[in-house]
């Protein structure tokens, strides 16, 4: 560990960090994984424990950390599903975040980051790599369980679409976790970017307790993350993943 650099986690059991710096805080993650680093983010060490930077200019949902983001994130032994995963630059810190006992289902559909997560997945223990389009959950609904939450960064126009259709699937029960990086840029051109949020607000909104939507400039311009907790709304006549109709409140359903 260098001199000066304390690692302090944000939350009693949290594995998001606070690393206090000679001049200021930064956000890291204890992390799951092995070097080398994902993205060019800094490691260190302290106590057996390894630490990894969590760049905001990066991650968008470090971003939303970054500027206090209120609302819900991974948390230890949870399972999340993540859509639009990349080669895994964010997806990596989910893992994190949720820890061994945890597991983060990414979904990619294009070939050549699907290589890198790949290979990020063998050195990421509890990262499960899933070459898909996220327009098609059921198509690898035998591959996915139910998830304690999900993490969606897909620049498709009708990204809010494929995110409650991917939500109604797999997420467990209400009260369950959803984080959203809408690109408005990606939502067309009929609205502006204020526009196009209070439409993911208004429809998402039907399904989720919506905390009050984040803004990721100047980190990520165009960006906000929006996200909630699921409501018994979203469940309702939903066939889920297996040949079994889900039951929003099945008892002893795993969060795990």
């Amino acid at each position: 560990m260098r001199p000066g650099r304390s690692f302090r986690p944000v939350a009693p059991g949290s594995r998001l960090v606070s690393v206090r710096l000679a001049d200021r805080d930064e956000l890291w993650t204890e992390t799951v994984g092995v070097e080398p680093s994902v993205y060019g983010e800094r490691w260190d060490y302290s106590a057996g424990r390894a630490y990894r930077s969590f760049e905001p200019a990066r991650s968008k949902l470090s971003a939303a950390l970054v500027r206090d983001w209120p609302g819900p994130i991974p948390e230890v032994e949870e399972r999340w599903l993540y859509l639009g995963a990349a080669s895994g630059t964010t997806t990596s810190h989910v893992a994190d975040l949720v820890g061994l006992t945890g597991r983060v289902y990414a979904v990619e559909r294009s070939l050549r980051p699907f290589g890198r997560l790949l290979a990020l997945a063998r050195r990421w223990p509890n990262l499960y790599p899933i070459l898909a389009d996220a327009r098609e959950p059921r198509a690898y609904s035998g591959l996915v369980p139910l998830v304690r939450g999900m993490y969606a960064d897909i620049a498709q126009a009708d990204q809010v679409e494929i995110v409650r259709a991917n939500a109604a699937l797999f997420l467990d029960e209400p009260g369950a976790r959803l984080l959203v990086a809408l690109k408005t840029a990606s939502m067309g051109r009929d609205a502006s970017a204020p526009q196009h949020v209070r439409r993911a607000e208004e429809e998402l909104g039907r399904y989720f307790d919506l905390e009050p939507s984040l803004r990721l400039d100047p980190f990520h311009r165009g960006h906000y993350l929006v996200g909630g907790t699921a409501r018994a709304e979203l469940f309702e006549d939903v066939v889920g993943p297996g040949p079994t109709p889900r039951r929003a409140h099945s008892p002893g359903r795993s969060r795990r």
